[in-house]
């Protein structure tokens, strides 16, 4: 069996720039590795709820050897002391903490007192980076929600940039208001397995509502083992559509 090559997948707002902080974390420079692009991104309405860019970054055989841990120099060994895990935990809180009190100093301006917490969640899939959620709870919050989740998707992504700004390294946040983003999920899951028996059943094509982009990736996602249809997205942002295919 031949060696693993190193992957390293990065979400930003351009695929120059989640290619820069892939190298940057790599400590390696660009032509060390090759660059897949995932997902170009598109900016969306007005610049607001668009798609991040997404690509993933595989190193070269001849460079594995050469990769060095964060903030030391490409080809020297790290010798990381056992003293600076403690350090890294405090990086990390300061993440944590960084994505809260941007949240919460939003809300403030917007009139909208709630309480904020944060916490990482584990990723979905091997290799991906783990989320920083964002939960807001309080009373009479539905008006950070807003139609079609442009509200609460428009807020993420501003404090998304904010923190990583501020952290000065790009951060995956997303933020969820009292459970809303798991019940929508749940939500979803159920009408795509309903629209896709729909499909089967009369062997026409089932198109669904417009949808953010993270809503589209439910959908997909969701039916990606139903064997008997396929999905594709179809139409611009923001009026982009889950169209579900019944297998000929």
């Amino acid at each position: 069996m031949g060696q693993e090559k190193t992957t390293l997948e990065i979400i930003a707002p351009t695929v120059d720039e989640a290619v820069n902080r892939g190298v940057s974390q790599l400590g390696i420079t660009r032509d060390a590795v090759d660059v897949e692009i995932l997902d170009s991104g598109s900016k969306g309405l007005f610049g607001l709820g668009g798609r991040q860019a997404r690509v993933r970054l595989v190193l070269k055989q001849e460079s594995s050897a050469e990769v060095s841990a964060p903030g030391s120099f490409p080809g020297k060994k790290s010798t990381m002391p056992a003293a600076e895990s403690s350090t890294i935990a405090a990086n990390e809180d300061a993440v944590l903490q960084t994505s809260r009190e941007t949240v919460k100093e939003l809300l403030e301006k917007m009139k909208v007192f709630a309480t904020v917490t944060a916490h990482y969640t584990e990723p979905e899939e091997s290799g991906e980076e783990r989320q920083v959620l964002v939960d807001i709870n309080g009373d009479d919050l539905s008006i950070l929600i807003g139609r079609r989740t442009e509200t609460l998707n428009a807020l993420q992504y501003i404090a998304s940039l904010i923190v990583s700004k501020k952290l000065e390294k790009w951060v995956p946040l997303v933020i969820d208001i009292q459970g809303y983003r798991s019940r929508r999920t749940r939500q979803l899951q159920q009408l795509a397995r309903r629209m896709a028996e729909q499909a089967v059943h009369t062997g026409k094509r089932q198109t669904l509502e417009p949808m953010p982009a993270n809503e589209r990736r439910i959908i997909h996602m969701e039916l990606s083992s139903f064997d008997q249809v396929i999905t594709e997205s179809t139409g611009e942002e923001p009026n982009r559509k889950v169209t579900i295919v019944p297998k000929k």
